[in-house]
């Protein structure tokens, strides 16, 4: 049956508690470029560039994060990222409808599928007329709005179909919501630009969304049951991941890292990014900075820009690492794990290992200087003792003569723990929700994007565009289809494609693996992918979401849909069975 909502734009806004929000001051058109945009720029900026809030830290992206074997966040040192306990509530699988995690990435995406259809509005007379921009920037609306409404269908089980505001939204599940998001994708796929980059939608991304969805669309049809992958579903995950390989218009970036790195930009391996350049207020490096140390500070010619002590990886995932490379540490055989940035020099190197690792026991060979324009932390997974510059009592950073900065081993001041004020940060395995395991130092932390060198602080001005697509999955997702079609032996070529890419590091570039199965390719993704959105949905279409790791046991399927949010149901109780909660909550 299908449940529908009032036929009023205000009241489908405030039914979903988006009224909260100011919409024309976020309207990045007009109060971030200034002026008054063109219609069509007018009309499309407010939905793409809500995206990034979508995905921000504390919204869609921590959910993702958070509620995989892939990332912990634990109540640092008693004092930090508790938050009302949501990040722990998500982690362990103990989610409420009340959790502001589920309830905020919620918001933020209902807001930009409204954002979509406003946009659509806009443009569908203007197509109609003739603007033949203004066709093809509504092309890219529709596919957003599947894009986001795949989101919605991944997280909650459903979507809201919606086509003009002085119509009722419908609210459709299974293989109902797979019907519309499909119908969304293939109505503008051989319409939609083909060449605007990796900033705005183009066929490849919209072929990139259908197999994405094909590849999904057994979990999609019955989220709590065993899924079942049709050949006809793989097929075309085959056939729109060939589109994109075949086309030539991509290809493997040889440096990892690359990939996150303040140029991103033109990298040829991205297909659909957030466009950021440094310019905008909202352009944001918290994928970064989350993840990192708070006594590390990445930009010394930016004195506010530093870590959170954010999430670390969940141990249960780096022992996956470590698992598939036996004898050989992973930073020296796989260039996605390790790329080394801060070369020490051997003086400094010496005495370290030569003396206790205390602040008090430093010489004047325990720090060595550099330009602060040529610093640049290591980045992938990072463990052990870091080595970055250090501040004064003064709030100031420590400087040689000439004012290069100096850089020591990270000295540990933040939280509280046996170390702090006169030992380093030390990011050890181990981290869960113990008094000990909770410290600010616990656990390895991931840099894998480039800490922007135009943000001052982290937080906005970021000239690392945001990876949503690119070509190493549509490879792996490649493999998935011919793996569960009985392809073996496609499914390890396309694995290997990927894996001896990484060839700027020859000694690093990973080897060919011999063999290939369900568990080795879902390790595979989880090694090319990490922290990139994916571990959540990939858990569970290779049904281990109900297994255990580190804090947490929960196992029931249940889980594997967030509930939907309380202050949501709340808005609808007055259209009965409009919006029914998922079960289990």
């Amino acid at each position: 049956m299908k449940k529908y909502l009032v036929p009023v734009t205000l009241a489908f806004l405030t039914l979903f508690n988006w009224g909260c929000t100011d919409l024309e001051e976020e309207r990045l058109d007009e109060s971030e470029f200034g002026g008054q945009a063109e219609a069509v720029s007018g009309a499309i900026a407010p939905a793409y560039g809500y995206v990034s809030w979508v995905w921000r830290h504390t919204n869609n992206y921590g959910l993702q994060l958070l509620a995989s074997d892939e990332a912990i966040l634990p109540f640092r040192g008693g004092t930090d990222w508790f938050d009302g306990g949501k990040f722990i509530a998500v982690h362990t699988h103990n989610m409420t409808p009340t959790n502001d995690l589920i309830g905020d990435s919620w918001n933020e995406l209902t807001t930009n599928i409204s954002r979509t259809l406003s946009a659509i509005e806009v443009l569908t007379p203007l197509a109609e007329q003739g603007d033949a921009e203004a066709q093809g920037a509504l092309y890219e609306m529709i596919a957003l709005r599947g894009y986001l409404n795949m989101l919605l269908l991944d997280s909650w089980g459903l979507v809201l179909r919606k086509d003009s505001s002085a119509e009722l939204s419908e609210v459709l599940r299974g293989q109902e919501a797979v019907a519309y998001i499909e119908q969304e994708l293939l109505s503008v796929v051989d319409l939609i630009n083909t060449d605007r980059g990796p900033g705005r939608l183009t066929q490849s991304a919209v072929w990139g969304f259908l197999a994405r969805l094909y590849l999904n669309a057994a979990v999609y049809r019955d989220p709590y049951g065993t899924p079942s992958f049709s050949q006809e579903d793989m097929d075309l995950v085959i056939q729109y991941t060939d589109n994109i390989i075949n086309s030539g218009g991509f290809s493997l970036s040889p440096e990892y890292f690359d990939l996150f790195n303040d140029d991103n930009n033109g990298n040829p391996e991205l297909i659909f990014a957030l466009d950021q350049r440094g310019q905008l207020r909202r352009e944001h490096s918290r994928w970064a900075y989350w993840s990192i140390a708070g006594d590390m500070f990445p930009r010394p010619e930016w004195p506010s820009a530093d870590g959170t002590d954010g999430p670390a990886f969940n141990p249960d995932y780096i022992r996956t690492w470590f698992e598939a490379y036996g004898t050989t540490d992973p930073a020296e055989a796989d260039a996605r794990f390790y790329q080394q940035n801060t070369l020490i020099p051997e003086a400094q190197l010496q005495d370290f290992e030569n003396r206790d690792k205390l602040i008090a026991t430093e010489t004047e060979n325990s720090f060595y200087c550099i330009d602060p324009l040529a610093f640049e932390m290591d980045r992938g997974i990072l463990r052990g003792i870091q080595w970055g510059p250090r501040k004064g009592e003064d709030g100031g950073f420590l400087t040689c003569d000439g004012g290069q900065v100096r850089i020591y081993p990270v000295q540990l001041t933040r939280g509280s723990g046996p170390n702090r004020d006169i030992g380093y940060v030390d990011h050890t395995l181990e981290v869960n929700f113990t008094s000990e395991g909770s410290l600010h130092n616990t656990g390895f932390r991931c840099a894998k994007y480039q800490f922007s060198r135009t943000s001052p602080n982290g937080t906005n001005f970021s000239s690392v565009d945001l990876v949503l697509m690119r070509l190493a999955e549509i490879y792996l997702m490649r493999a998935e289809a011919k793996l569960r079609n009985g392809d073996a032996a496609g499914a390890l070529a396309d694995v290997n494609t990927v894996r001896t890419s990484r060839t700027a590091r020859p000694g690093q570039t990973p080897e060919a693996l011999s063999a290939i199965d369900l568990d080795i390719l879902f390790r595979e993704r989880g090694f090319e992918l990490y922290w990139e959105g994916f571990r959540r949905s990939d858990q569970i279409r290779f049904g281990k979401y109900e297994d255990s790791w580190t804090e947490k046991t929960d196992s029931d399927p249940n889980k594997r849909l967030f509930p939907i949010p309380q202050s949501a149901v709340d808005a609808a109780s007055g259209i009965e069975g409009f919006l029914i909660q998922n079960p289990g909550y």
